[in-house]
């Protein structure tokens, strides 16, 4: 007994002095710590008798030791990570667990321990070389200082101060306002800078027929008017009866219609906004009024065509609005946007005023009688004027304000005249002109069945007993007027692509004036077409033609008895398909 308590001190003071020997090379070598990963280990069974009766005799010294060394079991239990490494150590692991001569840290001492403890505290010593080889340690102090290093702020440039008796920029005598000889002259008083209207009214009164494309002294332009003059005196005695035609008939009639490059001509500069044939059956005359503030007259049977086409500026702003007057088609009305109303007479030359009001903007009119003595305005704000031309002056008989924001277009009832309709934002309104009140009016009926913006409503041409309105829902609306009541019913709905975009004028469906049940409008559709529209819904007839028509013709007219449409574009072109 007392040989093994010698021996187990002499064990445990060589692990005292290779403790010591470890803490000696640890401040050599500087390094503080090293974490090592866990190594998974199991203690072999198979060993020799007296190595394992050794080795276990030891084993509770390596326990009390400060290496904290735990060997596991032979289930496979995971050795902890060491926080002490122990350098210098280069031990080989024979099989019978003897050691070689490669000991520099008195290797004897290990003689109780097993070949497998030997391998792996050899494997943590290199492991530990390599790392403090690797210099980590080191590198990361260096990344650290980059990272916390503070970089210096961006220097501002200095303003240079200014030089208070330097000189500045030369100056000519001219700017400095002195002569020659440095004595200041006088200053020169400011003119204030006139700002140009881009659209200034043209002066009240009447205004010559003065063509901007011909010379007005030129006997073309006397003869121009003659014919006019003329031909509307044969067209104001002839009077016609209005017989509405079988749509078989009807349709044979339209397929004569035909165009070609002689019935095409530019007409006015800009859009064209109104268009109007002239009732003669004897030469075909067609008006135009442009978004310029134009009327353009072209006399289509002139050859060439060129000479048959004069251009007139009556107007500052766009002409809305066009009619020959149904008592005299010498005489031609055209309404402006600039809040004025003009009457061209071709025997005097001369374009007079009927109606103006500078506070207001003007949108569409029409005849309360038929002999065009009387007329109801309507106005962008949603105001209506009643104008009698009977009256000296040229102001209005009575200004009414309606429960509408906006009146895009007015129309008188063809045969109970007292009766008319608007279109406005979103909404159409029926009033009886007898019960106006200039304060404020509610209409009799209301079409509330829109719900886009509304380009027109027109009443059917001989009895009034279908309204045709045109939404920007892509939808044309017939209604049934025959009993104007307390309520308009729908006929008929149609879909239509009425999108016309930005730079096109707005389609808007007109009735044919020599048939009751059929309208007119413009198309989107490729090739580009005009269409006409039974009042049930059935398409009747297209006009198309792709040389001569290519282009969309955004307002329409149809002659009231001949077979002649006529169409403007939004350049300025008028296109007619005639018989």
């Amino acid at each position: 007994m007392s040989g093994l308590y010698a021996a187990a001190e002499e064990k445990a003071g060589s692990r005292q002095l290779l403790q010591e020997k470890a803490s000696e090379y640890k401040e050599n070598q500087k390094i503080s710590h090293v974490s090592l990963r866990p190594l998974q280990a199991t203690v072999l069974e198979k060993t020799p008798k007296t190595k394992a009766t050794a080795s276990s005799k030891a084993e509770p010294t390596l326990q009390k030791s400060g290496l904290d060394v735990h060997v596991g079991n032979s289930k496979g239990q995971h050795l902890s990570p060491l926080d002490t490494v122990i350098p210098g150590v280069d031990m080989e692991g024979s099989p019978d667990g003897d050691s070689d001569e490669d000991t520099t840290l008195g290797l004897d001492d290990f003689s109780g321990l097993s070949s497998y403890e030997r391998k792996r505290l050899k494997n943590i010593s290199e492991n530990a070389n390599f790392f403090a080889s690797l210099q980590l340690s080191e590198s990361a102090a260096r990344l650290r200082e980059m990272i916390t290093k503070r970089q210096p702020p961006e220097s501002k440039r200095k303003k240079p101060k200014k030089r208070e008796n330097g000189t500045g920029c030369r100056r000519s005598m001219r700017l400095q306002n002195v002569d020659p000889s440095g004595v200041s002259l006088p200053e020169t008083p400011t003119q204030p800078t006139v700002v140009e209207d881009e659209n200034p009214l043209l002066p009240p009164g009447p205004l010559e027929m003065t063509p901007e494309n011909r010379d007005d002294n030129s006997e073309l332009f006397k003869g121009f008017l003659q014919t006019w003059a003329e031909v509307s005196k044969t067209s104001r005695s002839k009077n016609t009866e209005k017989e509405l035609s079988s749509i078989k008939s009807y349709k044979a009639s339209l397929g004569g219609m035909v165009i070609n490059g002689e019935t095409v001509c530019k007409v006015t500069k800009g859009s064209i906004l109104s268009v109007a044939l002239h009732p003669s059956e004897i030469r075909t005359l067609v008006a135009a009024g442009a978004k310029s503030g134009q009327v353009g007259l072209w006399d289509v049977t002139h050859q060439p065509k060129e000479d048959g086409v004069y251009v007139f500026q009556p107007h500052s702003q766009p002409v809305s609005c066009l009619y020959f007057s149904p008592a005299n088609p010498a005489h031609i009305l055209s309404l402006s946007y600039d809040g004025t109303l003009r009457c061209g007479d071709f025997s005097k030359a001369v374009f007079e005023e009927v109606y103006r009001n500078e506070r207001s903007s003007f949108s569409s009119f029409d005849f309360l009688a038929e002999d065009a003595s009387s007329l109801i305005v309507g106005h962008w704000d949603g105001s209506m004027s009643l104008v009698d031309r009977r009256t000296p002056g040229t102001s209005y008989e009575k200004l009414i304000n309606s429960s509408m924001r906006k009146i895009r277009t007015v129309h008188v009832h063809p045969v109970h005249r007292q009766y008319f309709i608007t279109a406005g934002l979103s909404d159409v309104h029926l009033y009886d002109a007898r019960r106006l009140n200039p304060k404020g009016n509610q209409p009799l009926i209301s079409l509330t069945e829109h719900t886009k913006s509304i380009a027109s409503a027109y009443f059917s041409p001989f009895t009034g007993n279908r309204v045709v309105t045109t939404c920007a829902d892509c939808k044309l609306r017939i209604f049934d007027s025959s009993c104007i009541s307390s309520q308009i019913s729908l006929l008929t709905t149609i879909k239509h692509n009425t999108i016309t975009g930005r730079w096109l004028t707005r389609f808007q469906a007109v009735w044919d004036p020599k048939q009751e049940d059929c309208f007119i409008v413009g198309s989107m559709a490729h090739p580009r077409q005009v269409e006409i529209f039974h009042e049930s819904g059935k398409w009747v007839h297209s006009f198309l033609d792709g040389e001569c028509l290519a282009s969309v013709c955004s307002i329409n007219a149809m002659h009231p008895t001949q077979y002649i449409l006529a169409g403007g574009n939004s350049s300025g072109k008028i296109h007619v398909f005639m018989s």
